[in-house]
């Protein structure tokens, strides 16, 4: 039987008092590592397509991948499966992998995946089914989350599919939290029934940044560059009320890194993209085939001084400024430095001015002791750290 909407909120204030919210010490600059969903979906046909289903080698490949190409070594360290993993019948009441395609176990991964000094994610739903049909954990909440914990784990993605009454919502990710501290196991909890609350009630992302270490709010990326540039608009035009609720522990998720994949196929597309996620301090968790990225593919997302920005300990949300020239973003950084991220259309870069500190060759940005000037060009998806300035540029 459904809990009813006042239970949840009541097992959610025990579980969340001031002195139980989430505390599990992780996220405290955004996760970077790789999650199979937009390049891989809900493929199990491993008999047709052995190297590309939703499988333990799947996971593996990607796992050797990210060892061999110096991905984990600048910060990627998440390998996170995605829906599709379960058997779809629980064994004696609980959750279990697919015996064909994951024949040695989810705790098998975990260890493969530690032993490579990785971490390990799993997906799972709020709901009765996942998105894809698979058992959700609705109802046998606290006998999965002690599963999932004693597979060792890293990280739990909470969907909200087959979630029948949506004002139940935030009570119910903030009980599921509560559970996930009581298994003493510090896994990262990524919720996503902001996403589902988009457009129809209030959301209290202050809330969210209680109870969870990131939270989807938007709709899933697609692999075309209409999703990415509807994902950075978007956060454009709501950071008011985003920007405060990011910090060390939580933050707002706009979802996927596509370098390597159809939508991001010009360097200029993957450089923006990440300049971007960078600048919000969100997750740069990749979906991509890692078996097959492109020489500068590679090079945009090893990137490190982009990715110091991602991983500043301010873990400040940058924020959009419109200038005569276009877009900016900016985001202040721990060393009271400011990160400036080109928006969505290129510039050629010009002037001298008080440029300095430029993380990318080539990037000019016109600075002054008075603030931004009008006229502050990047290229398009290049990040500059402007150092000595607090504010502004």
């Amino acid at each position: 039987m459904r809990a009813t909407t006042a239970a949840l909120a009541a097992v959610a204030a025990v579980c969340l008092s001031p002195a139980s919210a989430l505390d599990n010490g992780v996220a405290l600059t955004p996760p970077m590592g790789w999650l199979s969903w937009e390049r891989f979906r809900c493929n199990t046909d491993c008999t047709n397509d052995p190297e590309n289903c939703i499988s333990e080698q799947l996971y593996m490949d990607m796992a050797d991948q990210m060892v061999a190409d110096g991905y984990r070594d600048v910060g990627y360290e998440y390998v996170n499966i995605d829906d599709c993993w379960p058997a779809k019948q629980r064994v004696n009441g609980k959750q279990v992998p697919d015996p064909v395609r994951f024949p040695r176990g989810i705790k098998f991964l975990a260890d493969y995946m530690h032993s490579r000094g990785l971490k390990l994610g799993l997906y799972s739903d709020a709901g009765t089914e996942t998105c894809g049909g698979y058992p959700g954990i609705e109802g046998h909440e606290k006998v999965d989350l002690e599963t999932f914990a004693s597979w060792e784990i890293d990280s739990l993605k909470l969907d909200g599919c087959y979630f029948n009454n949506r004002t139940d919502y935030p009570a119910y990710y903030g009980m599921v939290s509560g559970l996930l501290n009581a298994t003493e196991r510090p896994i990262l909890f990524s919720c996503s029934y902001p996403a589902y609350l988009q457009g129809n009630t209030f959301i209290n992302y202050t809330y969210a940044a209680e109870i969870c270490n990131g939270w989807r709010l938007y709709d899933d990326i697609q692999d075309n560059w209409g999703s990415v540039e509807g994902i950075i608009n978007f956060w454009g035009q709501h950071q008011e009320e985003l920007a405060p609720a990011a910090g060390p522990g939580h933050q707002n998720d706009p979802d996927m890194i596509l370098v390597g994949d159809t939508a991001l196929a010009t360097p200029a597309a993957a450089r923006t993209q990440l300049a971007i996620w960078s600048i919000l301090s969100a997750p740069l968790l990749m979906s991509n085939d890692l078996r097959n990225m492109t020489h500068w593919q590679k090079e945009i997302l090893l990137n490190t001084g982009v990715i110091a920005v991602n991983q500043d300990p301010l873990v400040k949300q940058g924020t959009r400024v419109a200038l005569s020239v276009g877009e900016a973003w900016f985001k202040p950084l721990a060393n009271g430095d400011v990160a400036v991220g080109k928006g969505l259309e290129p510039r050629l870069a010009h002037g001298e001015g008080n440029s300095r500190a430029l993380l990318d060759e080539g990037v000019l940005v016109h600075c002054d002791d008075a603030g931004v000037e009008e006229d502050l060009l990047l290229p398009v998806g290049h990040v500059a750290q402007v150092v000595g300035h607090e504010e502004g540029c």
